[in-house]
């Protein structure tokens, strides 16, 4: 039997798990079989802030975690696909986490909006509605009271609102987000919520489209996906149907106090970047000691 034609109910739990890195449901323990079985044909899927770097207040200060590029260096070694999906601009992302340096690496930006290969960016370039949302949010925010230390974040195909650095951030996101949902809704594009922050991107993309898009085109038989916002739960919702469709799957979440929807959605939940670089650490060990 090959791991696409595995069941959970099929599959004994894998030997070697650490407790904290047990899965706690039987799909998961599934996916992790079906993975230490065949990392060539694996897809392994990452966002970054919150999951591969830890969330700071300003965004451009986001660096990976320590050890995190090792880890995905050996990791590209061995499987099948290895990639970054992220709500970011890509090529800030992998300046910022030095991704530059894992061979291979494909790195899906604005929500897979951009891809970025071998240091080539190639992206459709953004709807009108975004140019409509930077010329009129200033004054918006400004009818809104939006207080000190609210900043606004240009991505390009996005804008994002930021409300971490103020007095009070989760108050000052509840007061700001019925204008901006709004304001979204009037330049057809999606209010996206995310940990202190409300971004107005394009619509008809997610990480659960990206993840399956990238899942067809790679042919993979097991998946990882590891988050930990909201911006997230797109992907952690496509595993249902990958295993439907007899892909083994293993949903991580990088677990946080700020955002605990994840974790029922999820397989395994670690505790943050520190965890998330942990646990790939020990995957890639097993990968490179081959089948038990």
């Amino acid at each position: 039997m090959t791991p696409a034609e595995m069941t959970p109910a099929d599959v004994p739990d894998p030997a070697g798990v650490p407790p904290r890195f047990r899965p706690t449901t039987a799909e998961g323990r599934a996916g992790l079989a079906a993975l230490l079985a065949d990392p060539g044909r694996a897809l392994i899927a990452l966002d970054f802030d919150g999951t591969l770097s830890p969330v700071v207040s300003d965004p451009r200060e986001a660096r990976a975690y320590p050890g995190a590029i090792e880890v995905l260096r050996r990791l590209a070694r061995r499987a099948g696909t290895l990639a970054i999906i992220t709500g970011r601009n890509a090529a800030a992302v992998v300046k910022y986490g030095e991704l530059d340096a894992v061979p291979g690496l494909i790195v899906l930006g604005h929500y897979g909006w951009e891809r970025w290969v071998d240091g080539e960016i190639t992206s459709p370039p953004p709807p009108p509605g975004v140019a409509t949302v930077r010329r009129r949010l200033p004054g918006l925010l400004e009818e809104a009271g939006a207080p000190e230390g609210t900043w606004v974040e240009d991505k390009g195909h996005a804008v994002a609102v930021h409300t971490r650095r103020t007095a009070e951030p989760q108050a000052t996101l509840d007061r700001l987000t019925p204008p901006l949902e709004a304001l979204a809704a009037e330049a057809d594009l999606l209010a996206q919520a995310g940990r202190l922050v409300l971004e107005l991107r394009p619509r008809g993309t997610d990480k659960g489209k990206v993840l399956n898009d990238l899942e067809a085109a790679r042919l993979a038989q097991a998946v990882l996906f590891a988050g930990d916002d909201l911006g997230d739960i797109p992907a952690f919702q496509a595993f249902p149907g990958l295993r439907r469709r007899g892909i083994a799957g293993l949903a991580v979440c990088s677990g946080s106090a700020e955002v605990t929807e994840l974790a029922g959605l999820s397989d395994l939940v670690v505790d943050g970047p520190a965890g998330v670089v942990a646990f790939l650490d020990w995957l890639a060990g097993r990968f490179e000691a081959g089948p038990a």
